[in-house]
This record gives C-alpha cells, sequence and structure tokens, in this order.
C-alpha cells in the first residue's frame, strides 16, 4: 500500500494548528508532522497538561489527518552548537534565557529530553530534527584544523546526546536526525562517524532529506543504500543546482532567491531530484513510514506548491513488487 503523505508544519508555524490542518486536508494531504514551534505543538504544555496531547489528536482527526511525528529542529540546533545572538531568534524564551553559552546549550539537552516524553504522551515514534555542531566552523582546514579538533567535536556528540538518547530509549521513541550543513553530520562519511560516536545505538537514526545532499554533490540514493536500518523518516524536498561559471556552491553570502546564488531549493517535482530512484531505493529498504513534505521554493506562492506537491508524491509512490516479472514464464 503507498505511504502515507504528510505535510511538516515548520514553515507554516506562523498558521495556527487549526488553519494549517484545514488546508493540509483540503490539499489532500494524510497529515501533518508536527513543529514543536508556533502554535503547532508545544512541548512543556504536552507535559503539564493532560488534555493537551489529546486535544491536538482530536484536532487532527476533525480533519481526517494522522500524525506519525513531531520535529524539534530548533531546540535540537542548541545542543551542540557554540551559542551565539544567531540562535535567540530561533529558540523559545525558556531555552534561551539569559543567553550565556553553557546554560543555553543544557537548557536545550532538557528540552530534547522532554521532547521524547512529549511525543510519547502524543503517541508518535519518531522527533525528527537537527544535532547543532561544534565544529561546523572548522570544514575548511585553515588555519590548519587538527585531527584533535575533530576528534572532540564527535566525543562531545557522545557526551550530549547520550543522556538524550537514553530517555528516548526510555519512552520507546526515536530520534532522526536530519543530515544537513551546520549539523555533526552533513553527507554520508559524516554521518557513518556520528553513528560510530554514538556506538550505533538503535535509538539514533536519520530523515533522509535528498535536498541537501544533491547539491553537496552526493546521490541521495547512495545515502539510503549506505543506512537502510537507520532511515526513521523521509522528507520530500526538492533543490536546483545552478551554476553557470560565476555561481558558486557555498551559497555566496547570498540568501535565498537571489537569482546569483549557485543552487537554491524548488518544490517537489521542479528540481534536480530523481524522486523515482528515491522511491525505488525506499522499497528495497521496506521503508514504510510517511512521505513527509516540507515545501520549501522563494519563487512559489506556498500554497499553490503545497497542493501540487501533495499530488507530486501521490503520483510518484508505489509499492514494491512482491512477484518478480518473469515468474510467468516458468513452465514448472
Amino acid at each position: 500500500m503507498p505511504r502515507s503523505i504528510t505535510l511538516f508544519t515548520g514553515q507554516w508555524a506562523d498558521l495556527k494548528l487549526e488553519d494549517m490542518a484545514r488546508k493540509a486536508s483540503e490539499f489532500g494531504y494524510h497529515g501533518l508532522e508536527l513543529a514543536c514551534w508556533g502554535d503547532h505543538f508545544d512541548v512543556r504544555q504536552a507535559l503539564v497538561d493532560d488534555g493537551y496531547c489529546a486535544g491536538r489528536r482530536d484536532l487532527l482527526e476533525r480533519y481526517d489527518l494522522l500524525c506519525h511525528a513531531i520535529s524539534a529542529h530548533l531546540v535540537g540546533q542548541a545542543v551542540l552548537d557554540n551559542i551565539d545572538a544567531r540562535h535567540k531568534s530561533i529558540l523559545p524564551a525558556h531555552v534561551w534565557g539569559d543567553g550565556k553559552p553553557g546554560g543555553v546549550n543544557q537548557r536545550a539537552i532538557e528540552e530534547m529530553k522532554n521532547t521524547a516524553r512529549a511525543a510519547k504522551r502524543l503517541g508518535v515514534e519518531v522527533v525528527n530534527g537537527f544535532t547543532g555542531s561544534s565544529i561546523w566552523h572548522l570544514l575548511y582546514s585553515f588555519p590548519p584544523v587538527s585531527q584533535q579538533m575533530i576528534d572532540a567535536g564527535y566525543a562531545l556528540l557522545a557526551e550530549r546526546w547520550n543522556p538524550i538518547l537514553d530517555v528516548f530509549g526510555e519512552c520507546g521513541v526515536r530520534f532522526a536526525m536530519e543530515v544537513h550543513p551546520t549539523e555533526i553530520a552533513f553527507d554520508i562519511y559524516s554521518a557513518e562517524r556520528a553513528l560510530e560516536a554514538l556506538d550505533h545505538r538503535e535509538e539514533f537514526g536519520f530523515n533522509f532529506d535528498p535536498s541537501h545532499l544533491l547539491w553537496q554533490g552526493i546521490d541521495p540514493v547512495e545515502f539510503i543504500r549506505t543506512f537502510p536500518d537507520r532511515i526513521y523518516h523521509v522528507h520530500i524536498k526538492d533543490a536546483v543546482v545552478a551554476l553557470n561559471g560565476r555561481t558558486g556552491i557555498l551559497g555566496s553570502h547570498l540568501n535565498f532567491g537571489d537569482p546569483r546564488r549557485g543552487w537554491s531549493f524548488r518544490s517537489p517535482g521542479r528540481g534536480g531530484i530523481d524522486f523515482e530512484e528515491i522511491i525505488r531505493a525506499l522499497n528495497a529498504i521496506k521503508y514504510s513510514g510517511p512521505l513527509s513534505v516540507e515545501w520549501e521554493d522563494v519563487g512559489m506562492d506556498r500554497e499553490h506548491g503545497a497542493r501540487e506537491a501533495c499530488e507530486f508524491v501521490a503520483h510518484l509512490d508505489f509499492t514494491a513488487s512482491n512477484l518478480a516479472f518473469d515468474a510467468a514464464f516458468s513452465t514448472e
């Protein structure tokens, strides 16, 4: 049976959940992947108000929508990051606090633990998110970067995330890290290193998002083949690479939507991702979870794009065959 098509609400957090649910239902989606910001899912309220999670579920059910996962990208970013003024704009006030870096890191750790507990109360088994990275700024090795500095970054991943993942394990919830620039894992090799640092514990896997791999020159299908047992959730998100001799793959400090950029996100089906091969690879690993549209395209109206994306994924998805195509040739 084709997979559930959901819509990630992170880019729609300016809307109330009721409005978001109504629109998603009208667009044709089967469910929502709830962001843990805006009005959509409040971790603290889920833990103190016994009726909160039931109320979220009831609201979704009124629009025939399911919820398979929640997303804690923003707070997760602050677990490993070297905190600076940028983080204030993405963090809830109770996590930012006085803004002193050590305290922000620690409060983010506790919030991620509580997110696992809240997910359990809501009845979902996957929390998507970021980890942050204390070593992203060392990506280009000049001034020269020692191996010890890189090793320290992965040691810090283990130090800060193992206690979080202990709570995930207690709750029966898995953390699906979105492999992404600025994170401790941003490509295949750094994702392998992250798994090694965490002793391949089952609570930690990946939210597969092909858009962030494409512009780096990584084949998204190879990522699926490399981590067949760690794909805990899937984002459907497209991107386009537009190198013309003047544009650069690092973005040139130009904002999304600037035509001088070397790459940008696009509405699913309108970029360079080969989603046909991705579906075949997901079928090969027997992934049965949702296909969650993360809609980002600065050049298109989002309601038009979200509706079109739902139709695109519905047409794209198909179940794997359980019969060899040439089985009927046999006379035995």
